[in-house]
């Protein structure tokens, strides 16, 4: 099956390159980056072995909607997207944290709960809940962005005591968190949608706190359907949803959760296929809008011409 594994590109006035777990980012002349979204796949910090073909552009353009969406609530990085794949924007400095909040108790913060802990990033969480269970509030749970391997979790007094964010900062990006959730949340319900949780990374250009790299996201988000949930909550089984938490079950099925010199089995191409038919869902039930594929013909060629023409009318434009 095709996929976009990674790209090679080397642009004008391009001063370095890095990989990311999932993107390709080209930094020009220390002003802009070209990030592409390739179709490779993580879970619990690690890259898997085979890619899953269209979720780079499921990523993408999932993104690009809600950045559109969302930019009179929160500055963000974008000058525009000019290929399915592919986001030009500002290039920010970014904060060393990344930040997750939380309307549902599911995933990692299940997990630690199920193991007796009641306290996450310094947030206390009630006793006696179910998993999927709702929060009396949404509680945000920062973590420290790891350069491999896991991010590591982290309270609000730690990022300020430690320096990592300034007090005035941080607390300037946990209303614009909140207030992007608010708003995700509203969006998701008309599509008949509850956004769960969600995670959001922040940089800073010329003292503008920016909303960077992907906004609402199968990726970042975790997704279930409306209109079942209580009725699955209240026979304490497991909620129909949107996102890769399914792939993590499948890893820890198969004895992997990530562990230190562990390998990832390798996906089966009914799950490849599985995998991408969930992302192509997500976005059409999300954005209400049709998931038209790229197509992989002369793919990387195509791209490339059209970043080419993008940056050079940046150039033009910061010219004038």
């Amino acid at each position: 099956m095709k996929a976009l594994i990674a790209t090679n590109f080397f642009f004008p006035k391009q001063k370095n390159f890095y990989r990311g777990k999932v993107r390709d980012v080209y930094n020009i002349n220390d002003d802009v980056l070209v990030m592409i979204a390739t179709d490779r796949i993580s879970a619990f910090d690690v890259v898997m072995t085979k890619a899953i073909p269209y979720k780079g552009q499921v990523l993408n353009q999932t993104a690009a909607f809600f950045f559109e969406l969302t930019k009179n609530i929160v500055p963000n990085w974008i000058i525009s997207s000019p290929h399915t794949n592919v986001t030009i924007g500002h290039r920010c400095k970014p904060y060393q944290v990344e930040i997750v909040i939380r309307g549902y108790l599911t995933g990692h913060a299940w997990r630690e709960y199920k193991s007796g802990k009641r306290m996450i990033c310094g947030v206390a969480m009630p006793d006696g809940m179910l998993e999927n269970d709702k929060f009396p509030t949404p509680i945000i749970t920062p973590t420290i962005k790891a350069v491999s391997g896991h991010d590591t979790d982290i309270s609000k007094e730690e990022i300020i005591a430690q320096g990592l964010v300034s007090k005035t900062d941080f607390e300037q990006i946990e209303k614009h968190t909140r207030d992007l959730y608010a708003f995700g949340t509203e969006f998701a319900l008309k599509q008949g949608l509850i956004l769960v949780d969600t995670k959001y990374e922040f940089g800073n250009k010329n003292g503008i706190i920016m909303l960077m790299d992907e906004v609402h996201t199968p990726d970042s988000s975790r997704y279930f359907y409306s209109d079942t949930y209580a009725e699955i909550q209240a026979k304490d089984q497991q909620q129909r949803q949107l996102s890769k938490e399914f792939v993590r079950q499948w890893l820890i099925s198969q004895g992997f959760q990530g562990q230190e010199g562990a390998s990832a089995p390798t996906f089966p191409d009914d799950l490849i296929e599985n995998i991408t038919n969930r992302y192509v869902e997500l976005y059409e039930n999300i954005t209400g809008n049709a998931f038209v594929k790229n197509g992989y013909e002369n793919f990387e060629d195509k791209m490339e011409k059209v970043i080419l023409v993008e940056l050079e009318k940046i150039a033009n434009k910061a010219a004038k």
